[in-house]
């Protein structure tokens, strides 16, 4: 168990599980922020207006799995995203018009829109609970669609295609290491940061709201990462940087995914004012030290197995393998034995690859 990072309050109000990270915020809080999730129904789609305390299986699934795609809503997301201003020039406070909630306002609504989904799976009973839900989730999320598009590229067999199958089929494993990363982690107020990496991409898949600099939007609980995530925290991603709040094992998987694939990345705390109407300790680096100090080396190395996994599966790696297939369709040849070719051309006047016999000179 570590010491109390932030407010004194903490220890008293942390509780094992991984609702710890993520735990228990002011009921004038959570009542404003279902008021903005009603308001902003596109992105918090899976919130319900009411949510009893327990819920059936079926209940209980259906707040992970998402919506089918309307190309109306769509066409409308397109246009709110296009017509909000950009991050880095303006307050995430202002609205984008009056009916429009701000991007802070959908911001908070999707994190409690999160954490709610999470606590409730936790507290469910083990019958009502999905077995080994993330395998059921996986034809949702953008990993495994960037896959099975990577998978019909491959005419030239450059993939591991056996390895990356037996993976998505092995997916469960994710479920198990995640249980076994909830007994072992310590009880830790919820604590903010900001990641960037050196292209303003969203490597991790974080759900997107508002703006982004590069294009592919990602909905909440979209991808294999913000399911793995959500366990352990709250995240999303706005403009071009990634906020997550939430257990310090998040964090650590986080920098464990990016250093795996070499994405250069870059971690500072939230702010205090940064994401309001949730609460978190905005913590210095000293601070952060301590918090992963706290961790045992099992449970680090299980964040570890866990990232290495979400990144050999990740959308990131896809499109790498899908820009080697891109490079292997330019080189399809012998360049060296067409060069030859072409020079004894040249030497007898003629055109590569021609049958006129007329001299060029």
């Amino acid at each position: 168990m570590t010491e109390p990072t932030a407010k004194p309050s903490a220890q008293a109000n942390s509780q094992k599980g991984p609702a710890a990270s993520v735990k228990k915020q002011s009921k004038s809080k959570g009542n404003s922020a279902k008021g903005n999730a009603k308001d902003s129904p596109r992105l918090v789609e899976n919130e319900q207006k009411k949510v009893p305390e327990t819920l059936d299986k079926a209940a209980l699934l259906a707040l992970f799995t998402l919506a089918s795609e309307d190309p109306a809503d769509e066409e409308g997301a397109s246009k709110v995203a296009a017509d909000t201003p950009s991050a880095a020039a303006t307050d995430d406070s202002v609205a984008t018009t009056d009916s429009e909630p701000s991007i802070a306002e959908q911001r908070v609504a999707v994190y409690h829109a999160q954490h709610e989904r999470t606590r409730l799976l936790y507290v469910a009973s083990a019958e009502t609970r999905p077995t080994y839900l993330v395998q059921t989730l996986k034809s949702q999320f953008a990993e495994y669609q960037q896959y099975q598009l990577a998978q019909q590229l491959d005419k030239r067999g450059l993939m591991d295609t056996d390895g990356l199958e037996r993976l998505w089929q092995q997916l469960h494993v994710v479920d198990d290491i995640i249980a076994d990363i909830v007994r072992h982690m310590p009880a830790q107020q919820p604590a903010g940061w900001q990641l960037t990496t050196q292209d303003g991409r969203n490597p991790l898949c974080f759900a997107t709201v508002g703006k982004l600099k590069h294009g592919k939007p990602i909905r909440d609980q979209g991808s294999l990462n913000s399911y793995v995530l959500g366990h352990f925290g709250v995240s999303s991603f706005t403009y071009d940087r990634g906020y997550y709040i939430g257990h310090v094992v998040g964090y650590l998987f986080s920098c464990y995914f990016c250093a795996h694939l070499s994405i250069s990345y870059g971690v500072t705390a939230l702010g205090q004012q940064a994401v309001a109407d949730y609460e978190y300790a905005s913590l210095e680096t000293p601070h952060m030290v301590r918090l992963l100090q706290g961790l045992d080396s099992y449970c680090k190395k299980r964040v570890y197995q866990l990232a290495v996994i979400c990144a050999r599966l990740s959308v990131f790696a896809s499109d790498k393998r899908i820009e080697r297939m891109l490079i292997a369709e330019v080189n399809d040849f012998d360049k060296k034995l067409q060069q030859q070719h072409l020079d004894v051309l040249l030497l007898n006047g003629l055109m590569p690859d021609s049958s006129d016999s007329t001299p060029l000179f």
